[in-house]
């Protein structure tokens, strides 16, 4: 017994020898570090809820007609439609019989003539762009500045601009047209019971009932209509967008504008050396306000702002967006706002309306163009 406690020893100590030899020759590798546990990732932020929809109620409502924009009730019969829509198209009610109210307001291409400024008299150009003349009847004053409360007051006014028709005086103007016998009897019926109906305020009364008829329809109005399928997804975004932002504080009323006056640059200045209705109010207020324009068929309307000097929708959203709102929109966003616009384009009138008449001749009494 005692002996095989001994060779069990004696084993235990050769086994630990041995161990001991091979730990010199083959020593455990380094215990790592233990890693550090991974922190958590961060929990996905929540996602934003959904914007609600604005109603359609709500859109609509900041379309219907304003109570700022005068009702206009006069009497436009068909006979004195019928001679505003020759006048519009007259070319001797200028100077040198080569101008006329569609050479700047061409009804073809939606009210304009899509230059920056318009040519007017010998070449001399205007400093403001021509507006269109479509859905005029709807603002609550005529011209970039509102210098003319009617549309029969803007009417009678480039006739004897020297810088547009440049007509000497109105004693020029009803030598021309009394000297046109199918004019002067158009004037007896369109202002019956006048001793003197041929008149340069008739002449403008008539213009101004054929310009009234000057009205487009787009998509747009079936949306306004009650049809929401009318406008697009995309188009509906914009129209949205158009109204979260704050743009229908000017762009509103059955004309999408046209309304009021507002200052350009009203958050952010813009650059512009045009003085605006200051010009005719002398009220520092009015300082580089202008008639807010409609935005009716304004795909078609450009170039834009006051002076033409914008040639890209997308660019006039963004400079509209910085200077009146202080905002600026991501690209998605200009590309659903201008959708919107587009869906603004109407169906432009028939013949009828935009084809320029056969006017009635000159006689030997008319009045020569005059170049100078």
């Amino acid at each position: 017994m005692m002996r095989n406690r001994l060779l069990l020893g004696v084993g235990l100590v050769s086994l630990g020898a041995f161990s001991s030899s091979c730990s010199k020759e083959s020593p455990p590798p380094e215990s790592k570090p233990a890693t550090a546990a991974a922190a958590p990732a961060p929990a996905p932020a929540p996602a934003e809820p959904p914007k609600p929809r604005m109603s359609h109620e709500k859109l609509v409502s900041f379309f219907r007609p304003s109570a700022a924009v005068k009702a206009e009730t006069p009497e436009d019969t068909a006979a004195r439609i019928a001679l505003g829509r020759l006048l519009f198209f007259e070319n001797r009610l200028s100077k040198n019989h080569d101008i006329s109210c569609n050479s700047c307001h061409d009804l073809a291409t939606f009210g304009v003539d899509g230059k920056p400024t318009s040519e007017g008299h010998k070449g001399q150009k205007g400093t403001r762009n021509a507006p269109t003349v479509f859905h005029a009847a709807g603002h609550i004053a005529q011209f970039w500045d509102g210098r003319a409360a009617t549309l029969e007051e803007q009417a009678a006014g480039p006739m004897m601009n020297p810088v547009e028709m440049a007509m000497p005086d109105e004693k020029r103007v009803l030598a021309t047209l009394n000297s046109i016998p199918q004019y002067v009897k158009g004037f007896k019926e369109a202002f019956p019971g006048e001793k003197k109906p041929v008149n340069v305020a008739n002449a403008a009364r008539a213009i101004a009932a054929f310009e009234r008829k000057l009205l487009t329809t787009a998509r747009f109005d079936k949306f306004l209509a009650g049809d929401e399928s009318a406008l697009t997804e995309q188009e509906r975004r914009g129209l949205e967008l158009f109204a979260a932002s704050g743009c229908t504080t000017c762009h509103n009323g059955p004309a999408v504008g046209g309304t009021s006056f507002q200052k350009l640059g009203l958050i952010e200045e813009y650059p512009t050396g045009d003085k605006g209705r200051f010009e005719v109010t002398k009220n520092e207020e009015d300082l580089h306000k202008f008639r807010v324009p409609t935005l009716r068929n304004v795909e078609k309307t450009g170039p834009w702002f006051h002076d033409g000097s914008v040639t890209e929708l997308p660019q006039a959203v963004r400079l509209m967006a910085k200077h009146q709102l202080g905002m600026t929109f991501s690209e998605p966003e200009v590309d659903d706002i201008v959708a919107y616009l587009k869906s603004l384009t109407g169906e432009l009138p028939g013949p009828e309306v935009l084809a320029p008449p056969t006017l009635p001749p000159s006689t030997k009494t008319t009045p020569k163009p005059d170049p100078t």
